[in-house]
């Protein structure tokens, strides 16, 4: 998956805020983390302000998430 496709899907599960969200954003940071590494999902949790919006941190390693 590209960095741009994620974000667009992160920027919609967002706007929902609900618990089941915040599971398909750590499933899709799983994804980046995989593809791209840590360093493309920690900007993406700060660009896209993750920590306010699910409390996800820079840092976390979601490789394992559902994998």
């Amino acid at each position: 998956m590209t960095l741009d496709k994620a974000r667009e899907i992160i920027k919609q599960q967002i706007t929902f805020g609900s618990g089941y969200n915040r599971n398909a954003v750590r499933l899709l940071l799983g994804e980046i983390q995989r593809e791209h590494g840590q360093q493309a999902t920690d900007q993406l949790i700060r660009e896209l302000a993750l920590e306010e919006a699910f409390g996800l941190t820079p840092g976390t390693d979601f490789s394992h998430v559902a994998h």
